[in-house]
């Protein structure tokens, strides 16, 4: 059964527009360094599950755009890249510690802001709303997934 997740991508490292310009309009997802979110990437995703691109630390966070898991997991080559700011000394290539999934957007839409999210009942267990919550990658149950994509007027 298809999964639905949102994603959290500052759009000063990767926006949706920066994604949509890239080939393919798919982009590597890289950088994550939260135990959580690769588990996610590696246990639960898989290609053609349904990903809400979400701008965070802007000056208004949302949801920017429709996307889909691209690619299974695999090695997220900048945790082995001592200029990266996502280098990680620890991680061995014979035993990466940190994946990735590729994303492809499949449309931009218009900024869902936080405050019409959190305004939305239908949407008042939506993860990224949760008090606390910080994950750069949580799943989205598929009744809230519906519930956006019409607030957004993009079909299914």
């Amino acid at each position: 059964m298809k999964k639905f997740w949102l994603m959290k991508s500052e759009p000063g490292e990767v926006s949706v527009d920066d994604a949509l310009a890239a080939p393919q309009s798919t982009v590597p997802w890289t950088g994550v360094r939260n135990y959580q979110a690769r588990n996610f990437m590696r246990d639960g995703m898989e290609v053609g599950d349904g990903v809400l691109f979400y701008h965070s630390s802007c000056a208004e966070p949302g949801i920017v755009g429709i996307a889909r898991v691209a690619s299974g997991a695999h090695t997220d080559p900048t945790q082995f890249d001592p200029d990266s700011p996502y280098c990680d000394p620890a991680s061995k290539p014979e035993a990466p510690r940190w994946l990735l999934v590729d994303v492809q957007v499949v449309q931009k839409t218009r900024n869902l802001t936080l405050p019409e999210l959190r305004a939305d009942a239908d949407l008042q267990d939506l993860l990224v709303l949760k008090k606390g919550n910080r994950l750069s990658i949580t799943p989205v149950e598929p009744a809230h997934w519906k519930a956006i994509l019409r607030r957004l007027g993009v079909s299914n």
